[in-house]
């Protein structure tokens, strides 16, 4: 039903205060330099779990968990999202979804349905730079659209911006804060960016 390439059984930072399994889909159509899970953006690599186990497990921890987080890659991509986050309901558990906003009428289709309880939206950078965080020069159409739709949905949200100094400098910051206080929200919770530690002299 959607193509899975990794999961947490348990996690307790996917959703602020909530417990939750979380489901790593495969695939995204942006390239940031930055990208902590790399393995995840190529979209036709196979599946590492299927739905099915996904689901089992699931319905064996009834009452332990609070919800399931969708994350990536970009969980808007998989068209079976939607049918996926019904089953997670059915079961009783909260819906969570990480995203970076590259499909805005797919994610307008899941607040419509009120199918999301919670949303983790990555605010790459202020407009004028997706394109070079991202590599796609219409990816700041989408995020913003898709910010909007987010803001008047009324769903809880948390805005984040994993800041990578070769990317993104002070003033860059700034104008992101600018930019989403013109909509009423608040400045985005910042993450540094994690790289690989680097070998240590002599080291084979």
């Amino acid at each position: 039903m959607i193509r899975i390439g990794g999961w947490s059984r348990l996690s307790t930072c996917d959703w602020p205060g909530k417990l939750v399994a979380t489901v790593f889909c495969q695939g995204c159509p942006w390239r940031c330099g930055y990208c902590h899970n790399p393995e995840l953006l190529p979209v036709r690599t196979p599946a590492a779990v299927s739905w099915a186990q996904v689901e089992a497990h699931l319905g064996r921890r009834t009452g332990l968990l609070d919800g399931v987080v969708f994350s990536g890659g970009e969980p808007l991509l998989q068209r079976g999202l939607p049918e996926a986050a019904r089953r997670v309901r059915a079961l009783g558990l909260g819906v969570g979804l990480h995203t970076g906003g590259a499909f805005p009428r797919r994610l307008a289709r899941l607040l419509e349905a009120g199918a999301l309880d919670w949303v983790g939206f990555d605010v790459k950078a202020p407009p004028s730079r997706y394109e070079r965080v991202t590599g796609l020069g219409h990816a700041a159409l989408s995020a913003r659209r898709s910010l909007e739709l987010l803001l008047a949905s009324g769903v809880p949200y948390q805005l984040r911006t994993t800041v990578d100094p070769e990317l993104l400098d002070g003033p860059d910051l700034a104008a992101l804060d600018s930019w989403l206080a013109g909509y009423g929200a608040p400045p985005t919770h910042r993450q540094a960016v994690r790289r690989p530690a680097e070998p240590r002299a002599g080291a084979a």
